[in-house]
């Protein structure tokens, strides 16, 4: 499986998918958007950080998990850091598969296990 990680500070910005073989017969995609409220108190946007060195080994790691587990033929993780404003992006997945409960599968826990494993906050302001 072909996985490629990126952090970015600007908007993201969703490329063509790119199919590595004739048999890719799903793409889902996930988008992260920031919402105008969290716990009840209005937003203008969340901050966001990383430690972006240990954040890429453990998404590789659990990448390389869900891949043994759901056969996929490449991952595409954008995340946003810096200030995001109500409205944008701050997450982008695209999963291509042969099969879509594959790429489906793939994309919820990846994000379940990102929320858990990878050192990424937020906070607001």
């Amino acid at each position: 499986m072909e996985f490629d990680f990126r952090f970015t500070q600007a908007a993201i910005v969703i490329p063509a998918p790119q199919l590595p073989t004739s048999e890719i017969g799903a793409c889902v995609e996930f988008q992260g958007i920031v919402r105008a409220t969290e716990r009840d108190a209005v937003l203008a946007g969340l901050q966001y950080e990383a430690y972006e060195e240990m954040a890429l080994r453990e998404l590789q790691k659990i990448g390389d998990e869900l891949a043994a587990r759901y056969p996929c033929a490449r991952l595409l993780f954008i995340h946003r850091l810096g200030w995001v404003p109500v409205g944008e992006a701050s997450l982008f997945i695209r999963i291509l598969a042969a099969h879509r409960e594959e790429a489906l599968a793939f994309c919820g826990e990846l994000i379940n296990r990102m929320k858990q494993d990878v050192p990424i906050w937020k906070g607001s302001q």
